[in-house]
Parts: C-alpha cells; sequence; structure tokens
C-alpha cells in the first residue's frame, strides 16, 4: 500500500496534542532539518576566504490589508524617503549599502506604487522581482497575469533581459502557494506552474521557507533543482542539491531561506521557549542577534563550496507596522548583527539583491573560482535601471 505524503496529512483531522503540533505543520520539515544539521556536522571545514551573502527579499504589497491607493501611495512614499537614510549607515565589505529585493505583486500594479521603487534601484539600493497573488487559475490564465505584469515592470526598467530581450526575473509565490501546493486547491491551481515560470524566463523562485505554513517543503536550508516531472504538484518536494562543478540545468532553480528550530530568549521566569525560525521579518517577530545567528548557523550553501554562505530572509514590508521595523532601529541592529556574525566566523559580508545571490550560486555551480562578488552578473544581467 502505497504511504500517504505527509504534504496530504490534515492536521484538522487529527485530534489531541498529536494535532497541536501538527497544526504548526513541523512535520513537513522537521526531519529535513534533522538531516540538514547531521550533513553540516560531518562536512568538511570551508577552504579558503570565506563570504556571506545576505539577500533580504519583501513580498512587497502597498495595497496589503485592502487599502485604498492613496495609502498604498503613502506607504511607497515613506520607503522612497527613509530606506536611503537607514541603508546609508552600513556597508558591506566591498562598501556597498544593503540592497533590498522588492517583489511586486502583480495584481497590484499601478504606475504611482512602482516608480518610486525604480528611483531607488536607480540609486543602488536595491531591485525589483516578481511576486503574485492567484487563485482558480488555469496555465493560459496564469500565463497572461505573468506576462501582464512582466510587460508593466519591463515598461519602468525593472526586469532583466536576456540576449533575445526576452524577460529574466525572480518570483515568490503569494500565499506561498506555489505549484498548487495547498491541501484545499486555493490560492493557485496550475499544477505545473514552475514548467510555465521557467518558460516565461523565471530563472529562480525564492519563495520557502514557509512555516508554519502547509505549502512548507520537506527539503530545507538549501539550494537545489527540483527532480523529476516538474509539471506535477508540488513538484519542488523532492530535489537535487546544487553542488559545485554541476552546471545548469534546464529548470527552475530554488534559493531557500534559512529554518530552523530554535529556543526563543527566556521569559520572565527564566524559561526558554521552543519556536520556529523561517527568516520572516515582521512587527510581531523582528530580527535580533540571536535570530541573526540561528540564520547564519543553518549555513545554506552550493555544496562542495561551504566557504560561501547564502542567507535570504523576507518579510512584508510595505504595511506600517512592518515598515517600522525595516526602516528604524531594529533593522538597524540586525544589520549589525549581521556584520559581527560574519567577522566573528572569519567572514567578509556582502550585501546582494535576489539576482545577485542567484547568480553567485550559478558562479559556484559552475565551480568559477573567485571572489563572490566578481559574479553578481555572472548569468542574468542587471535590470536597465539597476545602478552599476
Amino acid at each position: 500500500m502505497k504511504a500517504l505524503p505527509l504534504w496530504k496529512l490534515d492536521p484538522k483531522r487529527v485530534p489531541g496534542p498529536l494535532g497541536a503540533l501538527l497544526r504548526k505543520e513541523a512535520h513537513l520539515w522537521v526531519h529535513g532539518w534533522l538531516e540538514h544539521r547531521a550533513r553540516l556536522a560531518f562536512e568538511r571545514k570551508p577552504r579558503g576566504e570565506r563570504h556571506v551573502l545576505f539577500a533580504l527579499c519583501d513580498h512587497y504589497e502597498p495595497l496589503h490589508g485592502g487599502v485604498d491607493s492613496e495609502r498604498g501611495r503613502a506607504r511607497v512614499a515613506r520607503w522612497r524617503n527613509d530606506y536611503p537614510k537607514m541603508a546609508s549607515r552600513f556597508r558591506d565589505a566591498t562598501g556597498r549599502p544593503p540592497r533590498h529585493s522588492y517583489f511586486f505583486p502583480g495584481e497590484q500594479y499601478e504606475r504611482a506604487l512602482v516608480e518610486p521603487l525604480g528611483e531607488l534601484c536607480e540609486l543602488g539600493l536595491g531591485e525589483v522581482e516578481v511576486h503574485l497573488h492567484h487563485d482558480g487559475d488555469t496555465r493560459a490564465t496564469l500565463r497572461r497575469s505573468l506576462e501582464e505584469t512582466l510587460a508593466h515592470l519591463m515598461g519602468h526598467g525593472l526586469i532583466s533581459r536576456g540576449a533575445r530581450g526576452e524577460a529574466r526575473w525572480a518570483f515568490i509565490h503569494g500565499n506561498w502557494c506555489l505549484a498548487n501546493a495547498r491541501r484545499d486547491g486555493r490560492w493557485c491551481g496550475v499544477d505545473d506552474e514552475m514548467e510555465l515560470l521557467y518558460e516565461l524566463g523565471c530563472f529562480a523562485d525564492f519563495t520557502f521557507p514557509s512555516a508554519p505554513d502547509q505549502c512548507q517543503p520537506a527539503l530545507v536550508n538549501c539550494i537545489y533543482y527540483p527532480r523529476g516531472d516538474v509539471r506535477r504538484r508540488r513538484a519542488y518536494e523532492d530535489g537535487e542539491r546544487a553542488f559545485a562543478g554541476m552546471g545548469k540545468r534546464d529548470r527552475l532553480l530554488l534559493i531557500e531561506g534559512p529554518i530552523a528550530l530554535s529556543l526563543r530568549a527566556k521569559d520572565s521566569r527564566g524559561k526558554g521557549r521552543l519556536r520556529i525560525e523561517s527568516a520572516a521579518l515582521d512587527a510581531s517577530d523582528p530580527p535580533d542577534r540571536a535570530r541573526v545567528e540561528t540564520w547564519l548557523d543553518q549555513a545554506v550553501r552550493v555544496e562542495g563550496r561551504s566557504e560561501w554562505t547564502f542567507v535570504k530572509v523576507h518579510t512584508h514590508g510595505a504595511p506600517e507596522a512592518n515598515a517600522s521595523v525595516m526602516l528604524d532601529a531594529p533593522i538597524a541592529a540586525m544589520h549589525e548583527a549581521l556584520a559581527e556574525g560574519a567577522r566573528a566566523r572569519g567572514a567578509k559580508l556582502h550585501y546582494v539583491t535576489a539576482r545577485e545571490m542567484y547568480n553567485v550560486a550559478r558562479a559556484a555551480m559552475d565551480d568559477r573560482n573567485g571572489e563572490p562578488p566578481d559574479f553578481f552578473d555572472y548569468e542574468i544581467p542587471p535590470p536597465p535601471r539597476a545602478a552599476r
């Protein structure tokens, strides 16, 4: 009898304490995390100079919460005004300020909501990529939505182009539901979504981790290609980990952020509490030094290039409460902790966009020699409005 895939196990149907645990969806990924920790325990120590690549990928939704356009424009204006001030306080090993990756939701497109992000890109403070919330789609309707989104963003000069002028872009799925991942079939509808994304020029997906959401894959803390038939539902569940010398596969690359079980700081009774660390930054869970250390310790890497650590975190930065985290003291403390954590590990810190992180990963997969900054534009060129 064929075993039921773990993702099909509905926690609502399991009573008692076990059901309570499963409602955090931990059964989907904890075994993968334990396997990852075991792999690290037997990994050879890095050779050569160490580097930390840090990318902050924002599900940047100005109209989040169903607000009107006027409030959305005010949210974007705050970012346009305050982000340069915050970023001016920090520099990486090569003198670059923090670089934000704005994954803009196609269904929220308005020119006035996007153009200020273009101005930030011209200042060398980030790049724009694609985000999309959709439900009940077919392959044909999803294609139309993606093509319309790409046309809008390319009209602003914010999407990279390939040798023939085609769009090259990164993706984060709205509601985490890549490849029709939910049990109830909501928030997507297209099993072969990953194949379609690749056909339309998407080079990498940055959706995960999503814990404690049900879309979370079992394969964690890695960079990988989906294995087997990418037209199937949740095709990302099984994958081939990226390794030095493997070259490129003809499919979408997945670049995950760190995920772990860790202890929260002790409470007033002196007790710690187990938490799911999924690299999400928001007002209810702002970044702190302990979280930064957990991200670094997960050691997301291209296998065989363990001296290069990839740290991809995410946020929903546009709403006011989260913007206060991302533009004020909490994010400043994070950058300070990140620099200290890299130094403590004898590593150079590099602020990168999603595109640059992908390019460095690809260079590692081609086993190229050099330092990460040599490969920021390795395969995918910068978009027209990105500052060189």
